[in-house]
């Protein structure tokens, strides 16, 4: 497996302790905050995971969508994408983890990985449900952290194989 490039947005620093937790289960990672990320250091990298949590009622993390602007649906072409959202489903239950379907919105043209059941949530709607699963790990710091350590391990197993 070639190397996976981990990048996050993180204003509270609970989405890049998640992803240094994601990290640390993978091994061969390297972890960019898109605030000081390029598009030349996301263009390295054929296996990603992006990261980010929703702000407001369901928006992108702010660094996010600077860096985001930056980058085509064609600069996904040929590569492996899976994604982490993080949010609150008790506060924001009509927009849980919205943030994180922008980005796998804009990565169309990559191979999308780690899809993940419903089921444990409970929040009434989100962006980031497709086809009746979640488009990756979303993660609920507020209310459910107890359940993040375990969810982070059963998505990481599931995704190892899937990358390049």
């Amino acid at each position: 497996m070639q190397k996976i490039g981990i990048f996050y947005g993180s204003d509270s620093s609970n989405t890049q302790n998640i992803c240094q937790k994601v990290a640390k289960e993978l091994g061969d990672v390297e972890l960019f905050d898109v605030a000081k990320a390029s598009k030349e250091d996301f263009m390295k990298f054929n296996n990603l995971i992006l990261a980010t949590p929703t702000y407001g009622h369901g928006d992108l993390q702010d660094d996010w969508d600077s860096f985001l602007d930056t980058l085509s649906e064609d600069d996904f072409s040929g590569k492996v994408v899976a994604f982490i959202g993080v949010g609150d489903q008790d506060t924001y239950n009509d927009t849980f983890c919205n943030g994180v379907s922008y980005l796998y919105h804009k990565a169309a043209k990559a191979k999308r990985i780690g899809q993940t059941a419903n089921e444990g949530y409970y929040f009434d709607d989100t962006e980031s449900l497709v086809d009746g699963k979640l488009i990756g790990l979303l993660l609920d710091e507020d209310n459910q952290e107890d359940l993040s350590d375990e969810r982070i391990t059963k998505w990481v197993a599931q995704i190892k194989n899937e990358f390049v």
